[in-house]
């Protein structure tokens, strides 16, 4: 049989230790489970599987995250043609990738980035076949989509700039231009 405690409750404040607010403390790629990727198609159809690619690209040595991110590539941007609607759901996540610091294939992201945002394959297609408009799957509106997340995160560019990696940054840059038309 256990007693009660005999103590009093205390007037003061317990001392709670809370990190500074500029260190917000996330965990990379959390809101990967916040996008419905089961019912948004990659190359492959279901695009399911591509949270498993993108943790496999963040936690994964270099092989494992190289294979990972190739795969990817295969899936949403293949050929300089956005694949399906699935590829604007994972720019924001490569956007994170490439400013984690552990991950091993960060210029190679970045240049992902790139060919998501020159990609107009399907626009010039369009161009010539306008009934390519009138699907009820249009790939045009998942180009356009996917360029515009690129766009919207073009902010970053100034950190990637400064990254002491030639490679990085010589990629950052070809993005950069990318971003300028």
């Amino acid at each position: 049989m256990r007693s009660a405690s005999t103590e009093q409750p205390s007037s003061e404040r317990p001392v709670r230790h809370t990190p500074p607010t500029e260190v917000a403390p996330t965990t990379p790629l959390a809101a990967l489970s916040r996008v419905p990727w089961a019912d948004m198609q990659d190359s492959t159809g279901s695009a399911a599987a591509i949270p498993l690619l993108l943790n496999s690209i963040a936690w994964g040595d270099a092989d494992t995250a190289r294979a990972a991110l190739e795969d990817l590539r295969k899936r949403i941007c293949q050929y300089g043609f956005v694949t399906e609607q699935a590829t604007a759901a994972v720019v924001p996540f490569l956007w994170e990738l490439a400013r984690l610091p552990h991950v091993t294939c960060r210029a190679r992201i970045i240049q992902l980035l790139r060919a998501i945002a020159d990609a107009r394959q399907w626009e010039s297609t369009a161009t010539a076949y306008p009934k390519l408009l009138n699907r009820r799957e249009n790939p045009v509106v998942w180009e356009r989509k996917a360029r515009q997340a690129v766009r919207a995160r073009r902010d970053d560019l100034d950190r990637l700039l400064a990254e002491e990696d030639t490679e990085i940054a010589r990629a950052t840059t070809e993005l950069a231009r990318a971003l300028a038309d």
